[in-house]
């Protein structure tokens, strides 16, 4: 991919990858329901079946269905991920690039999303991802990079396992 050219890496990411950040980029005015179904009528599945498909994310990220309807504009940060996540998987791609996806999570919904993660893997999507907690690397990574802060420098160090 470092070598694709700009054209082939647009369609990889319409078509091919998806990534969940730290935080959720929204239009204000739009629907939680219509922010997760979004990339699929970007690909011309019909809204209602987008739609279905986003209510089925929302129910297995748990939230609750009270908020579909509204703009996450005022949602919690956990909530506001739990969103992000779901609008990351619903394209079920193949490489999937996660930036600290459980960070804002309360203990139950960070399991719901680690079981999401593992389905994915599962299912054959590659996995790319930061995590700070152990215990999340641990039950999820095949392999993992560290990156260390070098004691007697503000260089950092990266080890492999």
């Amino acid at each position: 991919m470092a070598r694709a050219p700009e054209e082939k890496i647009l369609d990889l990411r319409a078509s091919e990858l998806s990534f969940v950040t730290q935080f959720l980029h929204f239009l204000p005015r739009k629907s939680t329901v219509d922010l997760v179904a979004r990339p699929l009528m970007d690909r011309r599945v019909p809204r209602e079946e987008a739609e279905e498909a986003a209510a089925d994310l929302l129910k297995r990220v748990n939230l609750p269905e009270r908020l579909w309807h509204l703009s996450p504009a005022t949602f919690s940060g956990g909530e506001k991920q739990r969103v992000n996540i779901a609008r990351g998987l619903i394209c079920k791609p193949r490489l999937l690039l996660l930036d600290e996806p459980t960070a804002s999570l309360d203990a139950a919904s960070e399991n719901h999303v680690i079981e999401l993660i593992e389905k994915e893997k599962e299912r054959g999507c590659a996995v790319v991802a930061i995590f700070h907690d152990r215990s999340i690397v641990e039950r999820l990574a095949d392999d993992r990079v560290e990156l260390r802060l070098s004691p007697a420098s503000s260089a950092s160090s990266v080890t492999q396992s």
